[in-house]
């Protein structure tokens, strides 16, 4: 029976092989989940630091005089509805 989910093969080196391990056993969890669960975590943290990247440059460019307030921004909405 073919797998639900896609399949990755990785080749790690004894040292890292056993932390990986000795993690699975401490949280009671298969190697499969416990590689899964980091490479989720490491997406997660690849995504944050790029969102912080993308909001540091915008404030870097942001300029006060040409800001909209938030009645400006919304003041579609308010029309909309009546």
């Amino acid at each position: 029976m073919p797998a639900r989910n896609p399949r990755v093969n990785v080749v790690l080196e004894k040292p890292l092989y056993e932390g990986l391990r000795r993690w699975a056993k401490r949280d009671r969890v298969s190697l499969s989940l416990k590689v899964r669960d980091l490479v989720k975590e490491a997406f997660e943290t690849e995504e944050d630091r790029v969102l912080v990247r993308f909001a540091e440059d915008r404030e870097e460019s942001f300029d006060r005089k040409k800001a909209m307030t938030h009645a400006q921004v919304w003041r579609h909405l308010r029309r909309a509805r009546r």
